[in-house]
């Protein structure tokens, strides 16, 4: 049975080399293991999908922000989503996702940036975010950086630019 859970230490090496497997490189896994010795990790929003003691999947949500004109608008980046290749399109990403949009919501965040493949982003409610007003600090296609608002309206009236930590710059 599959469970959803915050990563634990002993998960920790599992973690990482699912991450690997689920994108065929290290970068991901380098980017988790950067955020998770910064400042912007957030241990409950560390999530992995778990079946028989074996990692299947893995979610994070860090701190980002989004420098707007007089004013620091705070927001986490979910970055990186991974699914050991045997198991993926089987439901485990999206079980991620929505119980990591869940837990954001319980810790009272209003906004969630994304990069990633908008038909399956916007299943979740994530929008281009230029249509927000958002920037991203970093080359991205426009098609990709998504948003999403978890409270009423906390991106209104906000010209800003999403301004991601260097680490990701690596990825």
């Amino acid at each position: 049975m599959l469970s959803i859970i915050p990563e634990s230490n002993k998960y920790i090496a599992n973690i990482r080399q699912a991450i690997v497997d689920a994108f065929g490189r290290t970068e991901e896994a380098e980017l988790v293991d950067k955020i998770r010795s910064s400042p912007n990790f957030i241990p409950q929003l560390s999530l992995i999908a778990v079946e028989n003691q074996q990692v299947v999947g893995h979610i994070l949500f860090s701190r980002i922000v989004i420098e707007a004109p007089q004013q620091t608008i705070p927001a986490l980046a979910l970055a990186p989503l991974a699914v050991i290749p045997s198991r993926q399109h089987q439901g485990i990403g999206s079980k991620l996702v929505q119980a990591g949009l869940s837990k954001c919501c319980e810790l009272d965040r209003a906004i969630v940036i994304v990069v990633g493949e908008p038909n399956y982003y916007q299943r979740f409610g994530f929008q281009t975010a230029s249509k927000f007003g958002l920037q991203s600090s970093l080359p991205l296609p426009e098609r990709a950086f998504m948003a999403l608002e978890l409270k009423p309206n906390p991106l209104s009236n906000i010209n800003g630019i999403v301004c991601y930590p260097d680490y990701f710059q690596e990825v």
